[in-house]
């Protein structure tokens, strides 16, 4: 059971879900086969000198792809029938949750990549204030949509 179905309230139904893109992966993804490069680089002592530095850029790959997978996993997005709900974080939780009848305007950003691959940044803004910004979600509009229609 995740942080959304546990703060539903009895009349309450989820109408769409925002996930993370699979955008997060590619830089991770790119150290990672830069590094294995490296690391099978030609034999000789300059081979051995790069092979290490590869060493480590394998494990900095490693470690950018894990923590894309953490983000990934514990980023919730939910449009429910009465709120805009989202929650961040593993360890450390970061949540935002705004009423339907508050969203004023919701801002949808998106790059040329972001376009082509249909991820973006998506912004709720209400009276006084707005939920953190939703960097990479996967189909942004169809998102925005769910919350604008309500």
């Amino acid at each position: 059971m995740g942080y959304v179905e546990k703060v539903l309230r009895p009349d309450e139904q989820v109408i769409a879900r925002g996930r993370m893109h699979w955008i997060i992966y590619l830089r991770g993804a790119m150290i990672f086969i830069i590094g294995l490069a490296c690391f099978f680089a030609p034999v000789g002592q300059a081979g051995f000198v790069i092979g290490i530095f590869g060493a480590g850029v394998v494990l900095l790959g490693l470690y950018l792809l894990a923590s894309a997978l953490i983000e990934q996993l514990t980023t919730e997005v939910a449009v429910t029938t009465r709120r805009v709900i989202q929650k961040r974080g593993l360890i450390r939780r970061n949540t935002g949750e705004m009423n339907m009848d508050k969203v004023e305007s919701v801002v949808v950003d998106q790059t040329i990549l972001g376009r082509l691959l249909n991820y973006g940044t998506i912004g709720v803004r209400g009276s006084g204030s707005g939920i953190e910004n939703l960097h990479h979600i996967a189909d942004p509009l169809g998102l925005r949509s769910a919350i604008v229609v309500r």
